[in-house]
């Protein structure tokens, strides 16, 4: 059993810029996301100041995960037509990933693949807003990538209980930390400022039931994320797939062709997203 206390873990994950751990990009983004009242125009020229950011947030945005293929020019047009909610998150996203890439081999793919999941079932379910669900399938194993990077021996543990016991990884994080990744996720998305329904999809992606806020966007990322890991894009941590939460289910109702438009349009586009990195 962990003899890690979780509030001490929380502060740790809260107090992200003083992490030895944590890269000089993220500090900087955790640092212009955490601003109270950001503006899109700060937010851009924060972007456009740094050319590898624009060049890889334009790359995001014209890629198959949003469905503007090749459409958009500039940052500035970017964040307009997607607001702040959602360039917060694909910044959070594209900083993260080079972490995820070296911390958690397939962790990248499995995010961009629940990205693409989570909006056409969005779009199908007809939401207003499919691109801040793409996002939330974006993030949704960010917890991961804090915990492997600050805690990697204890992390690695965690991975090789769930590969052993043949439970899930989320299983084997409360062994492990007394906390999960779907716990330490939400602790950032609130520090981050991030909508109330991206903390809760975050959060509950695993319990989908308790989500009071966002039940309907909770329970997409959750068939995504099951999804994705059934049809075998990426790594998640471990090789279990869970069963679809029947409640989600049930909200969801997506017949069997639905689900089969979506494996369709997760084949097609993971090719052409995954040069994005």
């Amino acid at each position: 059993m962990s003899n890690i206390d979780p509030k001490v873990l929380r502060h740790k994950v809260e107090n992200i810029g003083t992490l030895p751990t944590v890269p000089g990009v993220l500090k900087r983004l955790s640092g212009i996301i955490e601003k109270p009242r950001i503006t899109l125009v700060e937010i851009s020229a924060f972007i456009s100041n740094d050319p590898a950011l624009t060049t890889k947030i334009l790359k995001m945005v014209n890629s198959a995960i949003y469905g503007f293929p090749g459409r958009i020019a500039s940052v500035s047009h970017a964040t307009m037509l997607l607001g702040l909610n959602v360039i917060k998150g694909l910044l959070l996203g594209v900083s993260v990933f080079e972490l995820m890439q070296k911390t958690m081999n397939g962790l990248y793919e499995h995010s961009l693949a629940c990205a693409i999941a989570s909006r056409v079932i969005a779009q199908k379910k007809g939401l207003k807003e499919p691109e801040e669900i793409s996002v939330a399938g974006l993030l949704h194993d960010i917890g991961k990538v804090i915990l492997m990077l600050e805690f990697q021996t204890e992390y690695e543990a965690a991975m090789n209980e769930a590969q052993t016991k043949g439970i899930s990884i989320f299983e084997a994080e409360k062994n492990q930390f007394n906390a999960t990744h779907a716990n330490v996720g939400s602790w950032l998305a609130e520090k981050w400022r991030f909508p109330r329904s991206l903390i809760e999809v975050i959060e509950f992606h695993h319990r989908p039931a308790l989500a009071k806020n966002a039940p309907l966007e909770t329970a997409i990322v959750h068939m995504a994320d099951i999804l994705v890991r059934a049809r075998g894009f990426g790594f998640a941590g471990e090789n279990y797939v869970p069963e679809v939460n029947p409640a989600a289910f049930e909200l969801l109702k997506l017949s069997a062709a639905d689900i089969k438009d979506v494996l369709k349009e997760l084949e097609e586009n993971m090719e052409s997203a995954e040069d994005i990195s």
